[in-house]
This record gives C-alpha cells, sequence and structure tokens, in this order.
C-alpha cells in the first residue's frame, strides 16, 4: 500500500470538517489577525451596520478551508500555494460553518491539486472558491 497522497487522490474526492464560531473564537481572532473592526467585537455598532449584529471574521471561517486541506484532503504535509475566495454571506456567533474542499484537478508532475473550496452554514453558501495546493512526496 502506498503511503503517497497523491497517488490516493481522484477528481470529485470530497472531504469537510464543521466547527461552531463562538464568541471566544471572534475575540481570539481578533488578536491573532490585530482584526478589530467593530462588526465583529462591539454589538452596538455592529447592530447599525448592514448587517444589524456581529458577524464573524471572514478569514475566520475561511480558514477551516485550511484545516480540511491539511489534515483530511490532501491531508498532512500539503503546502497552500493559493486560495481565491468569494464571501457570499455572513457568519454570526454560534453558527456552525461547515467548509468542504473537493478534487477538481490533478497534476502528477507537479504534484498540484485543484480543489473547489465552499464554506456553509446550514444550506446557506457564505464562502465558495478554488484552492491550489502542492502535495509531498512520500519520505
Amino acid at each position: 500500500m502506498s503511503n503517497d497522497l497523491l497517488s490516493s487522490l481522484e477528481v470529485g474526492a470530497s472531504a469537510s470538517i464543521a466547527k461552531t464560531i463562538t464568541d471566544a473564537d471572534i475575540v481570539l481572532f481578533a488578536g491573532v489577525s490585530l482584526d478589530t473592526n467593530p462588526a465583529h467585537l462591539d454589538e452596538v455598532q455592529a447592530s447599525a451596520s448592514r448587517f444589524g449584529g456581529r458577524i464573524a471574521h471572514g478569514m475566520l471561517s475561511a480558514g477551516l478551508i485550511s484545516a480540511v486541506l491539511g489534515t483530511r484532503l490532501p491531508g498532512p504535509g500539503t503546502v497552500y500555494m493559493g486560495q481565491q475566495l468569494r464571501f457570499l454571506a455572513p457568519v454570526r456567533p454560534g453558527d456552525t460553518v461547515c467548509a468542504t474542499a473537493t478534487v477538481t484537478a490533478i497534476d502528477p508532475e507537479r504534484r498540484r491539486v485543484t480543489l473547489s473550496t465552499t464554506c456553509h452554514v446550514g444550506d446557506t453558501t457564505v464562502i465558495d472558491g478554488e484552492a491550489l495546493v502542492w502535495v509531498p512526496a512520500p519520505n
């Protein structure tokens, strides 16, 4: 049995991870990213915004895509080369975000994989995009 992640991939393969976004997640992400926009941290100011209340950082939800790529598909050792994202709807504290990556193309010579990436809250797509990753050769 091969331990080569690339040889085990096929177009259409898919993996997901889900997380409920908490107030603590938002505060911690603000601290790490230095994005202290009141839309994320101040309910009074955020309630006057177009979203009518606090929302999570878009990149917090997008980070779940990285978790899928690095732990599930393709898996450990995967290196991000690029990511295109479209933020389609807000994520609020208490929402459960499900990130999914689906293989759309494999370039075995360059060990590159292209994946469709999405994040959903229930039936609502909150992020969609496409990732390009490099998959390491086995040791």
